[in-house]
């Protein structure tokens, strides 16, 4: 199970009241929705192993040289010219302090806590998911990653609906359901639909439908293209026109939309923790931040 830690903890951040604080009055709202996210999903889906998958990186350059766009309204300020710090996302005050306790009481646990230098947390996970020799649960509420779902390798998307309560069991046969593509189709579905919450223009005037429409009849994007260069094919005029004006952003727009698969991701132990992996350490967050039930429940969930 991999979890897109980022995504959980922002919507355990605004589904918690702000009223849930420490014992000194500070909130942590987002800590103990995250660790209730956790100990519900271990005990619905018994992972034998669990990342939390970080963004060292939400916003990498790489992916802004390609598109300047790409997550710019989201950018609350820019780092300076050639730092090495990536610029600082608009985050709610009172969530900001609270992700630094949740790595801490993450590491406390033992519940293997992974990043890459440069890279979100999206290609952390499209990187463990390549190397996996078993089926993969992907916890996110991030569509990007519908793009990782494969049926042959039990590869599957836990999209959360209310919570981690009710989750939405994304697998090819929803996919195709809902989308009309499977994972291996639903980047290009994205690129050409645009995405406006990651700053990706898409082609003008192609949304959802027609985008897949177009993959159904000439298979991916390469074939769309294609097609857009070939007078005989059917495309109508208005496509054949928005396509061949689109080619400098479809050219570049891959390498942005889907995640990587080759992250030099260090070595962990990714094995679900039998118990925390340092009690006292774990002690004294909980204490000092009023972890109380929910910790206690994520701890009940372990495998002692």
């Amino acid at each position: 199970m991999l979890l897109d830690t980022a995504s959980l903890y922002f919507r355990a951040y605004f589904g918690v009241p702000e009223s849930v604080k420490s014992p000194d009055g500070i909130p942590v709202n987002a800590v103990r929705g995250l660790l209730d996210f956790i100990a519900r999903l271990v005990q619905d889906h018994h992972p034998d192993d669990l990342v939390a998958c970080m963004d060292f990186d939400w916003r990498p350059q790489w992916r802004v040289d390609l598109i300047p766009s790409y997550k710019a309204h989201r950018v609350a300020e820019e780092a300076p010219a050639g730092s090495a710090e990536p610029d600082e996302e608009e985050v709610p005050d009172t969530l900001s302090p609270q992700v630094p306790v949740i790595e801490e009481v993450l590491d406390a646990l033992g519940i293997a806590r992974i990043g890459a230098a440069g890279y979100e947390a999206d290609d952390v996970i499209g990187t463990l998911t390549a190397r996996a020799t078993g089926p993969v649960d992907i916890v996110t509420g991030d569509r990007d990653l519908f793009q990782l779902v494969d049926d042959d390798r039990g590869i599957r998307i836990l999209y959360p609906l209310k919570g981690v309560g009710t989750l939405q069991i994304t697998d090819g046969t929803l996919l195709r359901e809902k989308y009309g593509v499977d994972g291996s189709g639903y980047a290009d579905l994205a690129l050409l639909r645009g995405d406006p919450s990651d700053g990706l223009p898409g082609v003008p005037g192609i949304g959802e439908k027609t985008a897949a429409k177009l993959l159904d009849a000439y298979g991916d994007l390469a074939g769309i293209m294609a097609a857009a260069d070939d007078p005989a094919s059917k495309l109508t005029p208005a496509q054949r026109k928005r396509l061949t004006e689109a080619r400098p952003y479809v050219e570049v727009a891959p390498k942005v939309v889907r995640v990587a698969t080759d992250v030099p991701v260090p070595d962990a132990d990714h094995a679900l923790p039998a118990g925390p992996a340092d009690p006292e350490r774990l002690e004294a967050l909980a204490d000092r931040w009023g972890l109380g039930g929910s910790l206690q429940r994520l701890l009940a969930t372990l495998p002692r």
